[in-house]
């Protein structure tokens, strides 16, 4: 049998044992839960969010646009050009009887004159400068006044026949022409047309232009007065749509302003008016409209038209019309208001010459 003391002895090993025995169990149970609550460590493998790259953003400059600059004016139009300006302004007189329409070459005409020539036709006289087309009419007979419209910017006056006093009146003159009497069908100056019936036939051939200027002994080149303009002109007076200049009782003339283009559209006895030659539409940047004394001088009812006293005008500019008035300066007439010079707009230009009782109507 144990004794006491070996029993006491042997019951403390035995707590003790179950006392360690317990701990060890606690410690794992606790570096279980440690396990379970603790975050994994990333690896150096894991993906980190890249940081952005910075990138050098080069603004390229843009090259100065060189401004555009040009050695001339055309003196009939005031637009720019490159082109040497130095060569004469060629007039063409140029026949509106309706069995003469359309016409060929008056799109490209700088600036045009038309006035009343017997009865209740107008005639033009169109000159060129800065373009000359290849051809130009139905060419028709001369008229002292007309002539007087061509002196005043040194012009070469083209025409095809003229009463026997009229070309004497300007062989006597002084100005430069040719008359399509002297060169009918030559072939390289003037040419008839198949298509039409005289006096509606004539046509002059601008190729030829240098020959006969060197065969006359004119002058090629010469310094043409210029015409006044502005850029950018604020249009002034009241609108003006449709304006309507009635000869007689005829529906005459009329302008439509052509809000795109900023252009006058011309028509003439209600038809468009158009170029032959290339199928443009007439349309006009100025439309100068000039009332002056008008004279039945003769029994077939040629006139006498008045270009140096001056007096009432109407000026048609980017859809405006204004009451001004006309002088003539150096054979030239040109627009005055209140005594002060006005400027056309740069482009072409067509003027109407009318006597007292035509109406002038618009419409806004």
């Amino acid at each position: 049998m144990l004794s006491l003391r070996k029993l006491a002895s042997f019951s403390l090993l035995l707590v003790l044992l179950l006392l360690a025995a317990c701990s060890g169990e606690a410690g794992a149970s606790q570096e279980s839960k440690a396990d379970q609550t603790e975050p994994p460590e990333r690896s150096e493998t894991s993906e980190q969010p890249e940081k952005e790259k910075e990138v050098d953003v080069v603004v390229e400059e843009e090259p100065e646009e060189e401004e555009v600059t040009f050695d001339n004016v055309y003196p009939l139009t005031g637009e720019p050009t490159n082109e040497e300006v130095d060569h004469r302004v060629v007039s063409v007189m140029v026949n509106n009887h309706t069995k003469a329409r359309p016409q060929s070459g008056l799109s490209q005409a700088d600036v045009v004159y038309e006035v009343l020539a017997e009865g209740q036709i107008t005639r033009f006289l169109a000159l060129y400068h800065s373009e000359l087309p290849e051809m130009i009419g139905p060419v028709r007979s001369a008229r002292p006044y007309y002539m007087e419209l061509a002196a005043g910017f040194d012009a070469l006056y083209t025409y095809h026949g003229a009463s026997t006093n009229i070309n004497r009146h300007i062989a006597g003159s002084g100005i430069d022409y040719l008359d399509g009497a002297a060169y009918d069908r030559n072939g390289w100056l003037f040419e008839r047309s198949s298509e039409r019936r005289p006096p509606h036939d004539s046509y002059f051939l601008t190729n030829g232009i240098d020959r006969a200027v060197e065969q006359q002994g004119y002058a090629a080149e010469t310094t043409t007065p210029s015409l006044p303009f502005k850029e950018d002109i604020t249009p002034q007076g009241t609108r003006a749509d449709d304006v309507q200049v009635t000869y007689y009782d005829r529906e005459g003339v009329s302008y439509s302003y052509d809000e795109s283009s900023g252009q006058y559209l011309r028509s003439s006895d209600g038809e468009k008016s158009f170029d032959e030659a290339n199928g443009e539409r007439i349309a006009l940047d100025n439309v100068f409209i000039v009332r002056t004394g008008h004279s039945i001088i003769d029994n077939v009812g040629r006139r006498d038209v008045d270009l140096t006293s001056g007096g009432e005008a109407y000026l048609l500019q980017k859809g405006m019309i204004q009451e001004i008035q006309w002088k003539s300066v150096d054979g030239r007439i040109l627009p005055y208001k209140d005594g002060q010079p006005l400027s056309f707009t740069p482009g072409q230009t067509w003027v109407n010459i009318i006597q007292g009782s035509t109406r002038v109507d618009v419409t806004n």
